[in-house]
């Protein structure tokens, strides 16, 4: 049935709008830009304090006080033949030396660091991608300039398909107030729903085709992906009718109080040769061994989930933002993080109370879970992607971030980022962790 909606809403409203479909006009009423060149970069620091450990395993959050650091810098280059019709190159470049490798927590502490990433800057593209936008009819409405994107004008009711080697957030789950960490938070379990298996490589893209179909108030998303070929691997199995991740989201915009807002309402199912839990644990008891996800990946398994997002402005300088997400918690991590349940919310707000109107005040809390296979699991012994202390008392895993981006010139921000987590990578024997951290974000 899932299968069905996604390809319903991929392919068969396209024979219908195309037949009554008109590209979009410029932006101003005159000639579109043809050209686009953007780019960014951004650097973060961040420390960890030493914190309580009274044991620890091969995929533990280190008790030692710790350094990292990552930086990316992306170029968009845009060609748009004709209003409506756009191509884009993203070359990208990144380095990085995570925390503890990048082990023991489920909500990582910088979005921005890559799980492919070294000391050494590695250059490859991340993202090329054709974006094809209709006009449905109905009022005017408009779409601003920004990066990889060319200013529309536009009618409310149009079809938008989007083709390609891009991020699967990109397009899913938008939210205004929390979804980039390159300016906004930097936790894992902040920038999009945490137990959201979405389809990546390890740099976090993927090819595959969405359609976004809007009309007023009302949008619907679709799209299917490729899925890494190993878990949280950088080669991508090119099968897309094999193993594959979908997922769907349909949108609502609403004024609450004279302010706009958004709910979004997302569910995705993933098919990939993903090992369960219960198996490992079942061959471990009949073995005697400590169970090993590697020894029961042997088929193709169905993984599915859901999210709902809210995003709501409060005052113009003031912004909220929720959500809640679940996945069934029965197969391993296969894409993202170590994530089965979360729940997330925020505030933003610019500085203009105190003359700083383009500076930036973020706090936000998460609750992260496992599921109950999950945690028997770690709890024997077994190692996950990311977590593994070689036992285990249970604890949801708490995080809690402040930020504040300092606007130093019109193209640049400082930020200082403080984090606090407490039962790191679920273990209740183990932190709190905290963390301070440094951003530089330079956008041109």
């Amino acid at each position: 049935m899932f299968r069905f909606a996604v390809r319903a809403a991929l392919l068969a409203a396209l024979p219908t709008t195309l037949a009554f479909a008109q590209a979009p006009l410029p932006a101003d009423g005159g000639d579109a830009a043809s050209w686009d060149a953007r780019f960014q970069s951004t650097y973060v620091w961040q420390r960890k304090s030493a914190m309580r450990s009274p044991y620890a395993g091969p995929h533990s959050l280190s008790a030692e006080r710790e350094r990292s650091h990552s930086f990316t810098a992306t170029a968009a280059l845009g060609w748009q033949p004709r209003p409506g019709t756009e191509l884009w190159l993203n070359p990208e470049m990144a380095a990085g030396v995570p925390l503890s490798s990048l082990t023991g927590l489920g909500g990582f502490t910088n979005g921005e660091m890559a799980r492919s990433s070294g000391p050494d800057p590695k250059l490859y593209r991340a993202r090329l991608f054709l974006r094809q936008t209709l006009n449905l009819g109905g009022e005017a409405d408009a779409v601003e300039a920004g990066m990889n994107q060319f200013a529309l004008r536009t009618t409310q009711r149009r079809l938008s398909v989007m083709a390609g080697n891009f991020a699967v957030t990109d397009l899913f789950d938008a939210n205004a107030y929390s979804h980039d960490p390159r300016t906004q938070f930097l936790n894992w379990s902040l920038v999009t729903h945490g137990a959201w298996d979405f389809a990546a490589d390890a740099r976090g893209y993927t090819w595959g085709a969405a359609v976004e179909a809007r009309d007023g108030d009302w949008a619907l998303r679709a799209g299917r992906f490729l899925q890494p070929r190993e878990p949280n691997g950088q080669a991508l199995d090119r099968r897309i009718g094999v193993h594959y991740g979908d997922q769907i989201e349909l949108q609502h915009d609403h004024e609450w109080a004279g302010q706009p807002g958004a709910l979004r309402l997302l569910a995705f199912r993933n098919r990939a040769r993903m090992a369960r839990y219960e198996d490992a644990l079942a061959l471990s008891a009949a073995s005697g061994s400590v169970p090993d996800l590697n020894a029961v990946r042997d088929g193709e398994r169905i993984k599915h989930g859901w999210g709902l997002a809210l995003e709501q402005q409060l005052h113009p300088d003031l912004g909220f933002f929720a959500r809640a997400s679940a996945s069934d918690g029965a197969t391993e991590t296969y894409a993202f993080t170590e994530i089965d349940r979360s729940l997330s919310a925020g505030l933003l707000l610019r500085g203009s109370a105190w003359n700083r109107g383009q500076d930036t005040l973020g706090l936000a809390l998460a609750r992260n879970g496992l599921s109950g296979p999950h945690r028997g699991y770690l709890a024997a012994g077994g190692l996950g992607f990311f977590l593994g202390d070689g036992q285990l008392r249970y604890g949801a895993e708490r995080v809690a971030e402040v930020f504040y981006n300092l606007q130093l010139l019109p193209q640049a921000t400082l930020g200082l980022d403080w984090q606090h987590i407490a039962n790191p990578g679920y273990n209740a024997d183990r932190g709190p962790a905290r963390f301070i951290g440094l951003r530089l974000h330079l956008e041109l």
